[in-house]
């Protein structure tokens, strides 16, 4: 199999937890969903195209930072001592809340797509993106350090092999089956996180009256650092990336 590996570069970003909100708290690292959100934004892709993503990665820091929040309600009228704006007959308050940074995130991923066919469209959407690429928040930019198309494959690990360069994502049955440990005095330890990645829009009333959600299809992954991939295990590795430490892949 094809996909594309992409390592990207942001000096600070926040990859929002879905239900953070006087706080705006972050992910360690992006969310599959925010992953394949960018993808389908650079290729202009209009339907869902089926991909799995393998993310690993790292930052230097957490900072918070302020920034301006607006708060309205469409049965809230307008009223002169409680609300800074007027739109119509409604008023909306502005205040100040806080959003928690990731500093100088550095980021593996590998893309791969199920219909391989998309494999070099993909790659020239990160070579020559149609606009400014964003991972995260729409301000915040990433500064694309490579693009190269790899043979991912899946083999059976003649010698353990060390992962400490990157923190991952790791699928929960790797760490399960025993392919994937966390070394230090205590074992498989790391985060556990019930990420999103794709959705179906489903209605949630009558044909007549429709109200439309996103139902999320969601994976189980650990997010741990100082891995080891153990002998006689199989798992996904990069071909291009035979001896370096991100050869084994964790595609969710």
């Amino acid at each position: 199999m094809k996909a594309i590996r992409v390592r990207i570069y942001q000096n600070m970003v926040n990859y929002r937890k879905p239900t953070s909100f006087q706080l705006k708290e972050t992910y360690p690292l992006p969310p599959p969903s925010t992953v394949i959100g960018m993808v389908h934004n650079l290729c202009g892709f209009t339907e869902y195209h089926e991909m799995d993503i393998s993310i690993q990665g790292k930052y230097h820091s957490k900072v918070n930072d302020l920034y301006t929040r607006y708060e309205f309600k469409n049965t809230a009228k307008y009223e002169k001592g409680r609300h800074q704006l007027k739109v119509g007959e409604y008023g909306i308050s502005r205040g100040v809340a806080t959003v928690e940074l990731l500093t100088d995130v550095e980021l593996l991923l590998h893309i791969l797509p199920k219909d391989q066919g998309l494999v070099e469209k993909i790659e020239k959407a990160f070579l020559y993106p149609i606009e400014y690429p964003s991972l995260g928040r729409r301000e915040d930019l990433a500064l694309i350090e490579e693009v190269k198309v790899v043979d991912v494959h899946e083999k059976e690990l003649e010698t353990a092999i060390i992962l400490d360069k990157f923190n991952a994502y790791v699928p929960l049955k790797m760490i399960e089956d025993g392919s994937i440990q966390a070394l230090g005095e205590i074992k498989n330890s790391g985060t556990g996180y019930k990420l999103n990645k794709c959705y179906d829009l489903v209605n949630f009333r009558t044909k007549r009256n429709p109200k439309i959600f996103r139902k999320w299809e969601k994976v189980d992954v650990v997010y741990a650092s100082n891995l080891r991939a153990r002998r006689k295990k199989k798992v996904f590795v990069d071909g291009a990336a035979r001896e370096s430490t991100e050869q084994v892949l964790f595609f969710v």
